[in-house]
């Protein structure tokens, strides 16, 4: 492990704090995340539903998002059997390491390190995409838990106290799923800690710009946002 190396590590560290910050309710650029305005439209979501008698196409979009969730986490615990595999064939990959010539060999011990991280990352994700889906399972009794039309009419604030706590549990799940699926992200710049320090940094860089743009100028913004808000 050389100087390079802890430089690029602790770069990699700050810019995932940094976007997670920037990205969970902070204003940068002088403008929302793409996360941030879809609590908006979560808690709309939720709102509309105390409208509608029937709401099966609710208790299906709830549906759609625990079975995403727990796609990435059973994908988490596919990648955790991955690294252990990978460190399992050590000897090997320490072979074909020596004789590449673009990659900065650092050592047997350097590359167990390396593999560590990434599990570490990858069990980071399946905590984040587990709880996410516990969460998720929360928000579906709470919304089961609504009131009927016939129920909002007769006691409106009920209503919105039982709505809000949908919201909250939903934007808690959501944030949930979002860290993990960061981590899986931010695993792609990770992987060129594998070539050297130097690919690390520009990877990381490469994936923490293309994420920035996605929350913040993307089309998918563009095209969520309200006119008065894009003003």
């Amino acid at each position: 492990m050389t100087i390079a190396d802890y430089v690029a590590l602790a770069l990699f560290l700050f810019l995932w704090f940094g976007y997670s910050w920037a990205t969970g309710g902070r204003q940068i650029f002088s403008r929302q995340s793409l996360n941030q305005a879809m609590i908006a439209r979560r808690r709309q979501w939720i709102h509309n539903a105390l409208r509608r008698e029937l709401r099966m196409i609710d208790t299906q979009i709830l549906a759609g998002l625990q079975n995403g969730t727990a796609f990435f986490a059973s994908t988490s615990i596919f990648a955790i059997g991955g690294c252990f595999a990978l460190l399992g064939a050590t000897d090997r990959v320490d072979m074909i390491l020596r004789d590449l010539p673009l990659v900065e060999y650092s050592g047997r011990m350097a590359f167990e390190l390396k593999v560590a991280g990434l599990t570490a990352m990858f069990a980071f994700a399946f905590f984040k995409f587990g709880w996410a889906y516990r969460l998720f399972n929360y928000c579906t009794i709470l919304f089961g838990a609504l009131p009927l039309t016939s129920e909002v009419a007769e006691d409106r604030v009920a209503a919105e106290r039982a709505a809000e706590k949908v919201i909250r549990m939903n934007v808690i799940a959501a944030r949930n799923f979002n860290s993990g699926l960061r981590t899986i992200f931010l695993s792609i710049g990770y992987l060129g800690w594998f070539v050297g320090p130097y690919m690390f940094i520009a990877t990381t860089v490469f994936v923490v710009i293309v994420l920035t743009r996605r929350q913040f100028y993307s089309e998918a913004r563009l095209a969520l946002m309200d006119a008065e808000e894009l003003s």
